[in-house]
């Protein structure tokens, strides 16, 4: 099935393509997005096709951080009826805990988390963003989209108490890392294992002023009884969690069972009923963060093999002829031709 995202995700990319003197008509139209659909915030657009004409628009405008700009663009009604619920629910936890729940609403192919602990700030709470789409296209400037939209929207939740401690990139940004700091005024760490906010617990727990208690929970009940998650299958739950333990000692059947709440052995009962393995999920999902590590970040080889969970480099060489048809360094090399 093709991810889709709703057509605001675009919200003001003509306007800032001609600001940048392009014209959007010709990249619209080489990516199968009919120009009309973008005044439609309903209609359903292809996501790859969006990651993918956010990649060419920077190249055609000679732009590296055209996600970022698109995103000073954007204002809260990017989500739709998710961002009724952000403005009405009564802290800011709880508004992105919603919109995490529901962001298949958006699009079934965007994955939002928070967690109350970060690994890598302390004493700092972190929000993730991941796309998931199979063959990951190119993604940076969709990333940066994502950052961009959650630091803006979040700001405008918190007001004075927003505190952002750092951002985490999961590549080598195409822009000066000097414009990111700008963009974010915080501390900004490249070539990441995931993309992140870093916000103080202060800003996570505040109390949102002048919310509508009525007002949301009319746009919460609409949205359960409209829409249901495609991410509900047990093979979809243990993709998400090989995706954020992989490399880990939690990357195991077993340890994936425990996360999920499962015995292993009914885990693997499920996974049968879905035609699949834990073996065959945790493939793919090597295979897919092999791919985005080798075309978009500097990571040492031996460091990367490290990430995915190899023995030793030798290992991932060989899976990644198995995979790609060739090894690790030709497909970086390859990566920087495009």
């Amino acid at each position: 099935m093709t991810a889709f995202v709703r057509s605001s995700g675009l919200q003001g990319y003509a306007g800032l393509m001609r600001r940048l003197g392009t014209d959007p008509g010709p990249l619209l139209r080489r990516h199968h997005i009919a120009a009309s659909s973008l005044a439609d915030e309903e209609a359903l657009l292809s996501l790859r096709a969006c990651v993918q004409l956010l990649e060419a628009s920077a190249v055609a405008t000679g732009c590296p951080d055209f996600g970022l700009r698109l995103a000073l663009a954007q204002d809260i009604n990017v989500l739709g009826p998710l961002g009724i619920i952000l403005q009405n629910a009564p802290s800011v936890r709880e508004a992105w805990d919603f919109v995490a729940r529901h962001l298949f609403v958006h699009s079934p192919g965007l994955v939002m988390e928070i967690h109350e602990e970060s690994p890598t700030i302390k004493g700092a709470a972190e929000m993730t963003a991941e796309i998931r789409l199979a063959r990951l296209p190119a993604q940076r400037q969709t990333i940066d989209l994502c950052l961009g939209d959650m630091h803006h929207i979040t700001r405008l939740l918190a007001g004075e108490r927003y505190r952002l401690l750092g951002v985490a990139i999961p590549h080598a940004p195409l822009a000066p890392i000097a414009t990111y700091k700008r963009f974010f005024n915080a501390p900004v760490f490249t070539e990441q294992p995931r993309a992140a906010l870093y916000i103080s617990r202060e800003t996570l727990h505040t109390d949102l002023r002048g919310a509508n208690p009525i007002l949301r929970q009319i746009t919460e009940n609409y949205l359960e009884m409209n829409f249901r998650d495609p991410g509900e299958s047990v093979s979809a739950r243990v993709r998400l969690a090989l995706r954020r333990t992989l490399g880990t000692s939690q990357g195991s059947k077993t340890e994936v069972a425990l996360l999920l709440g499962l015995h292993p052995r009914t885990l693997q009962r499920h996974l049968a009923i879905e035609c699949t393995t834990f073996e065959t999920i945790r493939e793919d999902a090597r295979k897919e963060a092999a791919l985005h590590y080798l075309r978009e970040t500097k990571l040492p080889l031996g460091q990367l093999a490290d990430l995915l969970g190899f023995s030793e480099h030798s290992a991932m060489s060989r899976s990644c002829r198995r995979w790609f048809g060739v090894p690790p360094s030709a497909l970086r090399e390859s990566g920087r031709a495009k």
